[in-house]
């Protein structure tokens, strides 16, 4: 198990269609075999709003309008399972334009709408955790 030092901030990214349905992903590689939304580590000089965009163009092609910081996550389950410990920024979103695609491949198999009372599993923590932190109108779960 490798540790890093210090915790990472990660993004994830809840976009909300017209039918109330979350996109979610079928990952693949470091974060196989769980699902989860759209999202990644902060660039350096980013803001979590810009990273919330580039993160969603890089892995579905869609385009996002403004993203909104709704909660924040600490990944400790995650850490104790790989030793990466991540800190995380959940953005909402429900302005989109285009249709979700696997620009990624290596990386995920997969988008799809699905009611985000009903979540596939695995499910990656952080992106359970934002879900959740949504779903329940709290800004962060100390559990």
């Amino acid at each position: 198990m490798e540790q890093t030092a210090l915790p990472q901030v990660g993004l994830g990214v809840i976009i909300v269609n017209k039918e109330g349905q979350v996109l979610i992903g079928k990952r693949k590689s470091s974060h196989a075999p769980y699902y989860s939304i759209p999202g990644g580590k902060l660039d350096a000089g980013e803001t979590f709003e810009e990273g919330a965009i580039r993160e969603v163009r890089e892995e579905t092609g869609l385009e996002i309008r403004n993203p909104r910081v709704i909660a924040v996550t600490n990944n400790l389950d995650t850490y104790r399972e790989a030793g990466v410990h991540f800190a995380s920024i959940a953005l909402l979103v429900t302005d989109y334009s285009g249709t979700p695609a696997v620009m990624e491949p290596l990386k995920c198999e997969g988008w799809f709408w699905t009611d985000p009372n009903n979540l596939p599993s695995p499910h990656f923590e952080a992106s359970r955790l934002a879900i959740t932190c949504f779903l329940e109108k709290k800004f962060y779960i100390n559990k």
